[in-house]
């Protein structure tokens, strides 16, 4: 079974759209490695510095972000761009209803919280490390010597999907 988890990243905001997540100049592209280098470059955060090729974002295995996020356009190329960047988890406290399923369709984990569960990852200073137990359904995030801890939960065909790699692992298996 895929491992999720990884070095992470944090885009502190609500309401992120597939627009920000990969520029709609990229849609003619016809290739998912062509999206790679576009991901999330259009994506301004009020008051803070985002540069989405730091070596931080490089790094990212893990996205930890705010409210509703992927909302916009239904398209499942802001769902590849995560795909071809390696982006295996994206934690929230809510997705669009389409992106969503698109995220699981590609074998990525959609991980919804609380508010306050987000706000006690978003309190972690330095680099933060997310291990994600599926079968327990738990994540754990580390930074130094703070850890935090939380709970989430998957309907039962969503943790088949997820677990055999996405839609079309899914069907291979059981079609």
């Amino acid at each position: 079974m895929k491992q999720f988890g990884g070095p992470a990243a944090f885009i502190d905001r609500n309401d992120i759209n597939t627009d920000e997540i990969i520029p709609a100049k990229y849609l003619t592209e016809i290739t998912k490695k062509a999206l790679a280098p576009h991901l999330l470059e259009d994506l301004h955060l009020e008051g803070q510095q985002f540069d989405p090729h730091s070596a931080v974002m490089q790094a990212a295995q893990v996205l930890i972000t705010r409210s509703n996020f992927g909302c916009g356009s239904s398209r499942e190329h802001a769902v590849w761009a995560l795909e071809v960047n390696d982006i295996n988890v994206v934690i929230g406290e809510s997705f669009a209803r389409i992106f969503r399923q698109n995220m699981f369709n590609c074998g990525i984990l959609a991980v919804e919280l609380s508010k306050a569960d987000l706000d006690r990852l978003f309190a972690l200073k330095g680099q933060v490390t997310v291990a994600v137990d599926l079968a327990a359904e738990k994540l754990t995030a580390t930074s130094g010597d703070a850890t935090v801890e939380c709970a989430f939960s998957l309907n039962a065909f969503d943790k088949k999907l997820i677990g055999a790699g996405g839609w079309l692992a899914f069907a291979d298996a059981n079609y």
